[in-house]
């Protein structure tokens, strides 16, 4: 089964990486772009029937730094 869980910075952490892109963005002419986020996605392939509690567990202990960033589980 393919999992997947999608990092991104909480709100009011300051994003480096989204400045550079708006900026680049704006720099092409792309006018229309208020904000830029990045974050990362991250996918899985889990055996069968693994929890939802238990790629949860995955996220808090190594896939995000819950200090600065929110996670996001799908799973089919």
């Amino acid at each position: 089964m393919i999992v997947k869980v999608t990092v991104t910075l909480k709100n009011g952490v300051l994003d480096p990486q989204g400045r550079a892109i708006e900026a680049a963005l704006k720099g092409l002419g792309f006018d229309g772009v208020a904000g830029a986020r990045v974050g990362k996605l991250i996918e899985l392939e889990v055996a069968d029937g693994t929890s939802r509690e238990t790629i949860e567990n995955m996220a808090k202990q190594l896939l995000a730094n819950t200090v600065i960033e929110n996670f996001r589980i799908e799973m089919p």
